[in-house]
């Protein structure tokens, strides 16, 4: 007689971030037809830096699967102030949950990583083989650094020990649950809450960081946690054909960018405020541009569905339900 295979439990490390949650959410549902069991740890019940602590997480919940969302983020500012913060834990966490893992069989776990892991200067749009091809983006090279380990961690322990660990590599993203303040946002949450404050006050302009020529990819993050699931649902042996041992990450984006100029206008527009924007050549602009090749995510069947300013207007609606909460 068949042995009755047991509902999936599903990890969701990081579950209370951007990423995490919009995973969960979209877990939810799924979870509630199968019977598998949705897990979750705060940072007061599991230190993910930790580990001892880790590993007796694994050993007492048993995960099957592990979707590895939790990481320290942050802007330009944050990443320029905190490099060594940025580093240290994201490799921490990445390595203990991976390592746990392998140790306590886990069936398949995606790396969430970012786009920042490709050269500064990459041929656009950037294909999966341009890691590691020219030097990094010296704002957040440590932060970089940290998730290209990560991927390496997930194909060395593929190879050596023939585990089905996955790395989805997202463009820059926004969506409800994003970090809002101004010192260490990202740029669109920035901007929602800048443009937003100006229109509150009657401000007659909105100064933005930069040129404004810098060319940006956004992807809304509910689109991301459906590129998620979807990724993680695939069969192991058509994963393994659209990839290779040794650049196994997948790139998640629209294919589609704009210029910081373009965002702004977008953003005000949303927003409703009317003045001017200007711009600040004399705050960094970073990259000049960052578009991905989604082509190997598309190969895999998924597509991104929402567009920019629809997704804005979702981000800004969040915003405003949460802006109390936010200020205090």
């Amino acid at each position: 007689m068949r042995k009755r295979e047991q509902p999936a439990r599903l990890f969701v490390a990081g579950h209370r971030g951007m990423v995490g949650s919009a995973i969960l959410r979209r877990l939810q549902g799924l979870a509630s037809a199968s019977g598998a069991t949705l897990l979750c740890a705060g940072r007061q019940e599991l230190d993910l830096t930790d580990t001892q602590a880790v590993d007796a997480y694994f050993a007492a919940q048993r995960p099957t699967q592990v979707y590895l969302a939790a990481a320290k983020v942050g802007g330009i500012w944050a990443n320029n102030t905190y490099p060594a913060e940025f580093i240290h834990q994201n490799l921490m966490i990445e390595t203990n949950l991976i390592h746990a893992a392998w140790r306590h069989g886990v069936e398949r776990l995606l790396f969430l990583g970012s786009s920042c892991i490709y050269p500064r200067l990459a041929a656009q749009p950037i294909t999966e083989d341009a890691l590691m091809t020219g030097p990094l983006e010296a704002t957040n090279e440590p932060y970089a650094i940290a998730k290209i380990a990560g991927i390496k961690l997930c194909e060395s322990y593929n190879r050596q020990y023939g585990t089905d660990f996955r790395s989805l590599m997202p463009t820059n993203l926004y969506g409800p649950g994003d970090n809002f303040d101004l010192e260490t946002s990202h740029v669109i949450p920035a901007l929602l809450r800048k443009f937003d404050t100006a229109k509150q006050a009657g401000a007659a302009s909105v100064t933005v960081w930069g040129t404004g020529t810098p060319r940006r990819e956004f992807l809304h993050v509910d689109d991301l946690a459906a590129a998620c699931v979807h990724l993680m649902a695939l069969e192991r042996d058509r994963y393994q054909a659209a990839t290779q041992p040794m650049c196994s990450h997948v790139n998640a984006g629209t294919g589609v960018d704009v210029s910081i100029r373009e965002l702004a206008e977008i953003i005000a527009a949303v927003v409703g405020f009317t003045g001017e924007i200007c711009f600040d050549p004399t705050k960094p602009d970073g990259t000049p541009r960052k578009l991905l090749d989604v082509r190997r995510l598309t190969e895999l069947g998924w597509t991104a569905r929402m567009g920019l300013r629809d997704g804005l207007a979702d981000t800004y609606a969040w915003f405003l339900g949460h802006r109390d909460a936010l200020r205090g």
